[in-house]
């Protein structure tokens, strides 16, 4: 019999969640890679809509879903963390309820061990949770947590979690060291590192969509993203190779809705994104696909949004964060004047509708004004692009850190709740509260193009 892991994907604890096109991508990876060298995976996602032991649950509403597999997720009210009880905003956990999590751990007998992902740097007391819960039902079971926050804030997970290991190294050939040092050895071959094995998407409860990741990295080095220290360098894989996965999950699973987890979709587009989007022109199969994580503007061509309109992408996102240059020079390089409102007049003139292309707008950023982000909704609005706002979340091992420390009143280095992207941490009380304002400013927008 071969070892048995338990994988999780644990809750969210937050003011908000919403699951747009939310998957845990890289357990899912991980997922496949260990099954592919012998292991027997129990995939726990604790974020699963359609889990079936949420049927009988009636505490919890049942979660809104909308089109194209995003939605709302099972969420239950608790108590605010003590470091956040002066916000006066409900505090959720956000996925199954405790009775189903406790059933699903007590499927798997005897794991050898429990690997547990990680995100949000500020959603901590969720595996904190997960761990508590999975030590009193295998008490002698070793626990791994990897991840993001495990990346970004080592020595708090090292400290507070409870779990036996924190990993650092992305690399699944260090977890199989890792496994191998507490006696649990891979029990098949390992797999060509050069090819790793599909996500595991097949282990969830429903695949109602399939996120891709067609890259790692970003040769951007933008001062409020962790994207450099997580993934150095950035490298593409073979568009043929991509293609053959979006057929096998279209083919075999019936999937027709895809998004794109890239930092840098668009980077080097004539050998990349562009051979992909030919391929599924040609092809003509009806699927969508959409760009949650944002879209370079200065990539955007006249032929690539052509190409983007027949391959049927859906939902184009666009990262602009400000309309305000002398902002930008301090945040990026990937953004020039004139930028925007070319890609944006591309993008119509390929056959995409207002409504389609959303620009994420940050706010809340270290010494930003209230004024630059009305005149940056009211820039994005007269391009005839919807405004989203992206609240800034402080992030550590990012350029942006040290001001973000300086700005704060809340100490950020000490506490990953205060990241929290819903506090504005980085503003001040006068700002703060113009925010429902700003947030009304842009669902009139959208409301507008909607109405057209």
């Amino acid at each position: 019999m071969p070892p048995s892991l338990i994988l999780i994907n644990p809750w969210i604890y937050d003011f908000a969640a919403y699951d747009l096109w939310s998957k845990p991508l890289g357990l899912l990876y991980l997922a496949g890679y260990l099954r592919q060298c012998g292991f027997k995976i129990h995939l726990i996602d604790c974020l699963d809509v359609d889990h079936p032991g949420m049927k009988d649950e009636f505490l919890m509403k049942r979660p809104a879903r909308r089109l194209y597999g995003t939605g709302k997720f099972w969420r239950q009210n608790i108590p605010s963390p003590l470091p956040l009880r002066h916000i006066q905003r409900p505090y959720s956990r956000y996925g199954l309820s405790l009775k189903a999590f406790e059933a699903e751990l007590k499927k798997t007998r005897n794991p050898a061990a429990i690997l547990i992902t990680s995100l949000m740097t500020y959603w901590y007391p969720g595996i904190k949770e997960v761990i508590g819960i999975a030590r009193q039902i295998h008490p002698d079971v070793p626990v791994i947590i990897g991840g993001i926050y495990a990346r970004l804030c080592y020595d708090h997970a090292l400290q507070y979690s409870g779990a036996n290991l924190v990993m650092t190294d992305s690399n699944p050939v260090s977890l199989l060291y890792a496994l191998n040092d507490y006696g649990i050895p891979a029990p098949g071959t390992l797999p060509d590192s050069s090819s790793m094995p599909y996500p595991a998407f097949d282990l969830l409860t429903r695949i109602n969509y399939v996120c891709l990741l067609t890259s790692t990295g970003c040769p951007y080095r933008c001062r409020y993203c962790a994207g450099h220290f997580l993934n150095p360098e950035l490298i593409q894989r073979n568009p043929g190779e991509i293609l053959d996965e979006i057929l096998f999950w279209h083919k075999d699973f019936g999937v027709l809705d895809f998004a794109f987890y890239d930092d840098a979709l668009l980077v080097a587009s004539d050998t990349h994104l562009s051979v992909l989007l030919e391929d599924l022109a040609r092809l003509n199969l009806q699927l969508r696909f959409h760009t949650p994580n944002a879209i370079h503007i200065r990539e955007i061509t006249v032929d690539i949004a052509k190409l983007m309109r027949q391959s049927r992408f859906c939902t184009i996102r666009l990262g602009l964060e400000t309309s305000d240059f002398s902002i930008h020079r301090d945040l990026d390089k990937k953004v020039s004047e004139g930028d925007f409102e070319q890609a944006v007049h591309f993008l119509l003139k390929a056959g995409f509708l207002n409504n389609e292309i959303g620009v994420y707008i940050l706010i809340g950023l270290p010494g930003q004004s209230v004024d630059s982000v009305i005149n940056t909704i009211d820039f994005v609005a007269g391009t005839g692009a919807i405004p989203f706002l992206s609240e800034y979340s402080p992030i550590p091992h990012t350029a942006l850190w040290k001001k973000a420390l300086n700005h704060s009143e809340y100490d950020l280095d000490s506490e990953p709740l205060f990241h929290n992207n819903s506090l504005l941490p980085c503003w001040n009380d006068t700002q703060r509260k113009q925010l429902p304002g700003l947030k009304k400013k842009v669902l009139e927008i959208r409301q507008k193009h909607r109405s057209n």
